[in-house]
Order: C-alpha cells, then sequence, then structure tokens
C-alpha cells in the first residue's frame, strides 16, 4: 500500500538540494532524518526533534548504520522550540509525521497546542521557495484534535505568502492520513 510518507517523499527529494538546512521536526525512529540527511549530503545540515530518548537512540542506530554523511544534530526537545537552533528564512525543508512513535507507549503522542506553535515557528524559519511537509493522522489512538487544531490554521495563511496543497486518500476508508504541503512564496 502507497504510505504517505512516501507521497511526501517524492516532493521532498524535488526540494532538497545539497547543502541545505533541513528539519525534520518530529524525529521518530529516524526514516525522515535518514532521506534529509542524503539529500542535503556532506555540505548541508539537518536538525532533529523528538522529546523521547528512545527516538533519539533510534535515529542515531539508524544514521549511523546507514551511512549517511555526519551532517546532523539529534535534539532531545520539542518541535515548538525550533526556531531555537534555526535562523529565520535559512531552512529548504521541513518534515512533520505527526502522532506518536512507532512501536513506543501511544500515550505519548504530538499534542495540537505544541505542534501549532511548532508549524508557526516552522514557517518562519523558511527561506523563499521552503518547503515544509506535513503528515497528518486523526482517530484512532491520537484523536481529531491535532488535524481540527492545524487545518483551520493553515487555511488562513496568507495566500500571497503560502500556497497550502491538502491532499488526500480518496478512495481509503476510515480516517486515512492527510498529506499537507506547504509552499513559502
Amino acid at each position: 500500500m502507497y504510505q504517505i510518507t512516501d507521497w511526501c517523499h517524492h516532493f521532498i527529494e524535488l526540494q532538497v538540494t545539497p547543502g541545505d538546512l533541513c528539519i525534520d521536526a518530529t524525529m521518530g525512529n529516524g526514516h525522515d532524518t535518514e532521506l534529509l540527511c542524503r539529500l542535503a549530503g556532506e555540505y548541508g545540515s539537518v536538525l532533529a526533534f523528538d522529546i523521547q530518548e528512545q527516538a533519539l537512540q533510534n535515529t542515531k542506530k539508524r544514521l549511523q548504520e546507514s551511512g549517511v554523511p555526519d551532517n546532523y544534530r539529534l535534539i532531545l526537545d520539542s518541535h515548538s522550540h525550533m526556531t531555537q537552533y534555526a535562523r529565520m528564512d535559512s531552512v529548504s525543508c521541513i518534515l512533520f509525521n505527526f502522532g506518536y512513535l512507532p512501536g513506543a507507549d501511544h500515550a505519548i503522542a504530538t499534542r495540537p497546542d505544541t505542534s501549532l506553535e511548532a508549524v508557526r515557528q516552522g514557517l518562519s524559519l523558511l527561506k523563499k521557495n521552503g518547503l515544509m511537509s506535513l503528515c497528518i493522522y486523526s482517530g484512532g489512538d491520537t484523536g481529531f484534535e491535532e488535524r481540527d487544531t492545524l487545518l483551520p490554521f493553515l487555511k488562513t495563511l496568507n495566500p500571497r505568502q503560502y500556497l497550502v496543497i491538502l491532499s488526500s486518500y480518496y478512495n481509503r476508508p476510515g480516517n486515512p492520513p492527510l498529506p499537507v504541503l506547504v509552499r513559502k512564496l
């Protein structure tokens, strides 16, 4: 089955070039971090955030075993603090994969308030033509609160400053994830 992350990765691969600064705002097990490290190359850099030590350790192991350049900084902190680690208008690509750490306690998950703040901060960090990718999950363990907080906010973004594209898995039952792309104009 074609995953939401595969869909988003397609656009990320078109976006990131060697030497770019990128952010994985929700590190998890490091899949997105690994992709960004490969794309940014040895002269680029990647900041990856998570609040769980297990995510940091899983990602560190993945990156060491995968042979990506040593161009990353794994940060044990909330994504809602990312402006403390990067300058405004400096980031080429920011990824969010909301929800919980796969294989860990589902009670520890991203929350609407900190996720909204992180998206706000991320928008200020994006450089012109920068891309933000959001994988928004709802239902099940995570509920609908995050989706119902993020989507109305994204709809209010100034269309002269941002292009927001919301996709859907139109023929999937239940509450399929929503891929959203935001381009800073």
